[in-house]
């Protein structure tokens, strides 16, 4: 999973408009500079500077006025600010240049620091204390945006810069030079004003909701039968819903491990519902009984809808943008319009693409076929089209273990790793050298830097004996992350579009690493229908996903519907929600009706409608990787990512020559399945 590391630029992701207003002032207050005030300064710029310079005059001074205050200045200042800081000819480009080191510096010593102050809640270094979730709430970048209007300098860029509109992107983004991206990347950073204390609101209820997440520890070694016997080895501890997940999906390895499986899934439905004990979350003494929720034999009581609060709490702290955006007044519209640059109904159009291809039915045959019974709402995470799907995962640990008893052996082995994907010697060694691999308080992510000197973090989970095989494939999906984000800073022409198009774009990355671990361990087994089964792989984790994005989607929908539900009222919407998509998209090719099992990923819980970006990840992914099977992926993922963070239709019509689509990934399934017919 990509953590998101502090920048302004992402920050400000969502700080743009669809287009910009004359006279709508944010909030909907009175602008405090007339008509009157902004005809007189274009004047004055126009007799000093000239009539050709009179349309980028209008467009410049309008975007500044929009957002100026009293408490910025008198319209007499306001008009000396303008004469004094309006640049033509080579003095712009000299300005662009001084935003882009000036920001550099800003983002990446902003995320330095961040990354300290979060390290005891991020880091596995042992336990953690109180004072250190408030350590990680602590975001001195809240303030920035703030301090950049108060200093003047948002509003030289929003004067000098054209913030051009999301629809004006999309129609001429082709024909844009790389320096004219910059500098609307630039000004469209700044074409809202938030308030210091609404951005901290939201540092503090997502920093608490990860923080909840990240210790959500089911002890499986303390897991019991109805006879108070153990299901599971000795010690076994996993996080939900990742862990949880992963060790279901290692276990289709034996299908005398369906029981097992079974009763993961219940633990995944006790916590959906929140009818787990509150004494089994992060407990390693006490022994409990699934099915009979009792805890050493006794009924114990539930934990309280804390999953649902915290899910609230980001819901109420993100809702306070809302005043500040009337042209994207509402969280989805400034994920999709503004975050993504893709309009929700095209990803619910992508999602349901999937869902409802005609290899649906097909490919579930298939696995109920190899399964040899009914398939049940688990099998969503059926793996055994993957190479490793019929290896015991214990010898994989046992693989993965000697050649890396500690996250030193790894780091030391990067660019050996990075060697076997195709990269030349001396670019594995450059990338090598600004990654930094620590260990994962959590379920494992990538933090990537912000300024060329600084490394991409990488953060997997190593148990005491030494890393296992989850932990490997995490840290190759990592690794993808960490690998776009070094390339997409060191790499680019202009640190303004620093990064990619959006998330599910280093998802897509992370994917392509992450489907190439087995090659890295040298355990790739020959098969001439590997392509068969990694394309039907594909489809049916891209399947999966789609439909757990869709329901983010309608739940937070669901949230603005319903702004005063309580936690209790949002838990039971999210169950509803939930078996609502799953009848819609899975019980006709299940057979199984009214499992709410979708929710239980904790991406929706930490994250805020960040699932959308797994099935597009997805997606690109394919995109990209059928791409790459005639194109070296060492050789071109360097070009791909230096062309940092244009629009996301752009940037891919530029990397693999055609949009997104998912047809690709659609007919490569139903090719696949003629295949193994």
């Amino acid at each position: 999973m990509l953590r998101h590391a502090w920048s302004l630029a992402a920050a400000l992701a969502w700080l743009v408009p669809l287009a910009v207003p004359a006279a709508e002032p944010e909030g909907g207050a009175t602008m405090f500079l007339t008509e009157a005030d902004v005809m007189a300064v274009c004047g004055q710029l126009e007799a000093k500077h000239g009539a050709a310079e009179r349309e980028r005059i209008a467009i410049g001074v309008r975007q500044a006025a929009r957002l100026w205050t009293q408490a910025d200045g008198s319209p007499g200042e306001f008009a000396r600010f303008a004469l004094e800081q309006y640049r033509v000819g080579p003095e712009l480009e000299v300005l662009l240049g001084r935003f882009e080191a000036g920001l550099e510096s800003l983002d990446g010593h902003l995320n330095s620091l961040l990354l300290e102050l979060r390290t005891p809640s991020d880091e596995d270094l042992g336990p953690e204390q109180p004072v250190d979730l408030l350590f990680a709430g602590l975001n001195l970048g809240d303030h920035l945006v703030d301090d950049m209007f108060r200093s003047k300098l948002a509003f030289v860029a929003l004067l000098n810069f054209r913030a051009l509109s999301l629809q004006e992107l999309l129609a001429g983004g082709a024909g844009l030079s790389r320096a004219r991206w910059a500098e609307a990347r630039l000004a469209r950073a700044y074409s809202h004003r938030v308030p210091a204390e609404v951005l901290q609101k939201i540092t503090l209820a997502v920093s608490a909701a990860d923080n909840y997440i990240a210790s959500y520890n089911i002890h499986l070694g303390r897991v019991v039968d109805g006879q108070g016997r153990p299901q599971f080895r000795e010690g076994l501890k996993l996080i939900s819903h990742w862990g949880l997940r992963d060790e279901l999906k290692a276990l289709y390895s034996d299908p005398k491990n369906l029981p097992l499986q079974e009763l993961i899934q219940t633990v995944m439905l006790r916590i959906v519902r929140q009818e787990i004990p509150a004494g089994a979350v992060d407990n390693p003494k006490a022994a409990w009984d699934p099915v009979a929720n009792t805890l050493d034999g006794k009924p114990a009581a539930r934990e309280p809808d804390r999953r649902y609060e915290h899910l609230r709490q980001v819901f109420l702290a993100l809702r306070g943008l809302d005043p500040f955006y009337p042209d994207a007044p509402t969280h989805m519209d400034r994920g999709f319009l503004l975050g993504r640059e893709i309009p929700e109904a095209e990803v619910e159009r992508l999602l349901t693409a999937v869902l409802a291809a005609p290899a649906s039915r097909d490919v579930a045959s298939l696995v109920q076929k190899r399964l040899g019974r009914p398939l049940q709402p688990f099998d969503i995470w059926y793996d055994g089209f993957k190479a490793r799907g019929s290896m015991d995962e214990r010898e994989l640990d046992r693989v993965v273990r000697e050649r890396y008893p500690n996250l030193a052996a790894f780091q030391a082995d990067l660019p050996g790793i990075l060697g076997k994907l195709g990269f030349a010697a001396d670019t594995a060694r450059f990338l090598a050298e600004r990654i930094e691999v620590d260990p994962a308080r959590g379920s494992g992510h990538a933090w990537g830097p912000q300024m060329r000197g600084e490394k991409a973090h990488l953060r997997t989970r190593l148990p005491a004996e030494g890393m296992n095989y989850k932990g490997f494939n995490i840290a190759m999906h990592e690794l993808g992350h960490n690998v776009e984000q070094v390339f997409s800073l060191y790499k680019l022409d202009h640190n303004l579009l620093k990064g990619v198009p959006n998330t599910a774009f280093t998802e897509g990355f992370a994917f392509v690493f992450q489907k190439r671990d087995l090659e890295v361990l040298g355990l790739a087994r020959p098969d001439p229908q590997r392509e068969a089964l990694e394309a039907l792989d594909d489809f049916w984790m891209t399947r999966e996903i789609a439909g757990v994005g869709l329901m983010d989607m309608r739940v937070w929908r669901w949230m603005y519907a319903h702004p005063e539900a309580s936690a209790a009222e949002l838990r039971q919407a999210v169950e509803q929600i939930a078996v609502e998509v799953w009848n819609q998209h899975y019980a006709p090719v299940f057979g199984v009706k009214d499992s709410p099992l979708l929710a239980i990923y904790s991406h929706l819980i930490a994250n805020a409608l960040y699932l959308p970006d797994y099935p597009l990840g997805h997606i690109i992914a394919f995109q990209v990787e059928d791409y790459l099977r005639k194109h070296p992926l060492g050789q071109e993922m360097e070009r791909l990512c230096a062309q940092g963070r244009v629009t996301p239709d752009l940037w891919m019509r530029q990397a693999v020559g055609a949009p997104i689509s998912a047809q690709p990934l659609l007919d490569a399934a139903a090719r696949a399945v003629k295949t193994l017919k």
